[in-house]
């Protein structure tokens, strides 16, 4: 029994992305550019909503959590993608390297899932119940919604960790990916991965359809409101507030859904899928949120007069 539960491999080695040889400056580049704009926007969306009182709201409140998420979910992988592609052994990785990066992703993939849910119950209060909103989305009730999307992430990842790594791995320990998660990492396993795979499908699945759902009847109820309002331009500003929020929201939950609801897959194009999950909505997110939103955009015209002014004066 105690040989049973002993993990012999001691570095795993991520295959990462399929691609030719001579891509891999191309790549390289293409990667680093993605990763220094992510972390870069959504530093910025962080720094101005900091800076301009205007956008102390719950929205953007719950925005700065997301941009806060980004800027690690981001790095969870990336750099890790970066050292693969420049280096020929840059795709080995400790066992408990490897530990760690599962549980930090799942962490901030679930938080990220959780947060959007709680971000379209926040927009469903703005314009249901718009003379309430302010009581109902106070300061205390924010942080809480917050914090409950990171500790629920918390628990749902380490169950995920847990199912991955309690079963032993003696044998190949070339993962079929370019980071560390459970679909990969169970095909290694010298042990009957079934139960894990299903009791992950069904965790995982519970997760992203019942968030899912959720978002869902927050814009049922949204557009029931919406159609409510008489002029023209209250139904365009209220629909304009939501667009952003299901642009993104749209961008993270495909990708994970063909992934992650089909219990044993991991092939090739579904490393290609997870990228646009892992690598472009980080990036999109800041983009996203500064080019369509309208006060946002305004923060900034006020945040260049007071530059422009500080110069002047000085």
């Amino acid at each position: 029994m105690e040989r049973h539960n002993q993990s012999f491999v001691s570095t795993f080695i991520l295959m990462g992305i399929p691609h030719a040889p001579e891509l891999n400056t191309l790549l390289f580049g293409i990667f680093l550019v993605i990763y220094a704009l992510t972390l870069v926007g959504n530093l910025f969306i962080l720094l101005v909503i900091k800076v301009d009182a205007h956008l102390h709201t719950p929205m953007y409140y719950f925005l700065a959590n997301l941009s806060f998420i980004d800027m690690w979910f981001s790095t969870v992988t990336v750099p890790k993608i970066l050292m693969g592609i420049l280096s020929p052994d840059g795709g080995a990785i400790s066992f408990h390297s490897c530990v760690a990066q599962l549980y930090f992703f799942h962490v901030l993939g679930s938080t990220e899932c959780f947060l959007y849910t709680v971000m379209s119950y926040d927009r469903y209060l703005a314009i249901t119940y718009p003379l309430r909103y302010a009581t109902m989305m106070g300061r205390k009730t924010c942080a809480l919604l917050a914090g409950g999307t990171w500790l629920s992430g918390a628990i749902h990842s380490a169950a995920q960790t847990a199912l991955t790594f309690r079963l032993p791995y003696c044998g190949p320990n070339q993962i079929q990916h370019y980071f560390c998660d459970a679909p990969p990492i169970l095909k290694l396993a010298c042990a009957e991965t079934s139960v894990n795979e299903m009791v992950i499908f069904v965790n995982i699945g519970i997760v992203a359809s019942g968030c899912c759902f959720l978002i869902f009847l927050s814009y049922v109820s949204i557009v029931r409101a919406i159609l409510k309002i008489r002029t023209a331009e209250g139904r365009y500003k209220a629909f304009q507030t939501c667009a952003s929020h299901c642009i993104v929201v749209l961008c993270f939950f495909v990708p994970g859904l063909i992934v992650y609801l089909r219990p044993g897959s991991m092939y090739a194009v579904d490393r290609i899928v997870v990228i646009f999950q892992t690598v472009i909505t980080p990036l999109l997110n800041p983009m996203v949120y500064t080019l369509r939103n309208k006060e946002v955009k305004t923060a900034l015209l006020r945040l260049k007069d007071q530059k422009n002014f500080i110069q002047i004066k000085i």
